[in-house]
């Protein structure tokens, strides 16, 4: 079941966020434009103080989230953080609560996660997104679910608050598959426009010029158009940092491991951002693959 856009009136309601980060704090703005209370916290207190400072409810952690949200979103770096923080917010979880990771997490973890949660009486829903910044501050994101139906028509409305594209894909752990295959994508996919464009410059041509060029055709792309745009710029701001592309990279190459799949491609992608890592790049946008190549 997908669902595409359609902006929900959460007003009265009291949605928790956990993890204000490049993602979290936009998503929690974006909620807040829908009409909901806002109780949130994180581990670094100035993006806290910020969203107070704009009406939303600041908690002194995970455990006061839940005690004021039966709602309560997880935005964050992890499946560590999201087993640090889930471990906390057990002991207060009651039936009624619904838990919503919008991270990206490992799937044998996430499955787990949802089983603990479930003897408290509460429900668990991945719900990872792609977009990136961009998308997060325009509540475009797309975001893939993985949980029980009714779990998923719960969080729906607020989930459409952030969102465009909402695809209930399965069971526990189905959207954190979905989410693995799409960083795959995106992975190779950036490999792919920084090999080309790198190619133009050192063949001689002008990238941007090259990148215009071969707009409209079969390579066009959401990530030829903004990532390949970050390239001929040289911006490297990041909307979706290096460090977690790699850390996607490990949990999807660890699920393929366990599924029985050999991904050779997804393997060797692995190892170019690592490189990025190793050369100092790591808090740079994952456009910035292209910095191997074109110098």
């Amino acid at each position: 079941m997908t669902e595409e856009t359609i902006r929900p009136d959460l007003a009265g309601q009291r949605v928790g966020v956990i993890g204000l980060g490049l993602m979290g704090k936009p998503m929690a703005r974006a909620l807040a434009r829908a009409g909901a209370e806002l109780v949130v916290t994180s581990r670094s207190p100035g993006p806290v103080a910020e969203l107070a400072a704009e009406g939303m409810i600041a908690a002194t952690g995970p455990a006061a989230v839940a005690g004021q949200a039966g709602i309560v979103i997880l935005m964050l770096t992890d499946t560590t953080a999201v087993e640090t923080v889930a471990e906390a917010l057990l002991p207060g979880l009651r039936p009624g609560h619904l838990v919503i990771d919008m991270g990206t997490t490992a799937v044998a973890a996430t499955r787990a996660l949802a089983q603990r949660v479930a003897t408290a009486g509460a429900e668990w829903l991945d719900a990872p997104v792609s977009g990136g910044t961009v998308a997060a501050e325009g509540a475009i994101l797309t975001i893939m679910a993985g949980g029980s139906e009714a779990a998923f028509a719960r969080a729906l409305p607020v989930l459409q608050a952030m969102g465009r594209r909402i695809t209930h894909v399965g069971d526990s752990g189905a959207g954190q598959i979905a989410k693995s295959a799409n960083q795959v994508i995106v992975a190779l996919t950036i490999g792919a426009v920084a090999e080309a464009l790198a190619l133009a410059r050192a063949a001689g041509a002008d990238p941007a010029k090259v990148r215009d060029a071969i707009r409209g055709g079969f390579a066009e792309s959401r990530i030829l158009d903004l990532h390949g745009g970050r390239m001929v710029s040289g911006d490297f701001t990041p909307g979706g940092r290096v460090t977690t592309q790699v850390k996607d990279l490990k949990q999807a190459e660890e699920l393929a491991q366990q599924s029985g799949i050999d991904l050779p491609t997804l393997g060797l992608s692995l190892e170019l951002f690592e490189m990025l890592v190793d050369q100092g790049d790591g808090a740079l946008d994952h456009s910035a693959l292209y910095r191997l190549f074109a110098r």
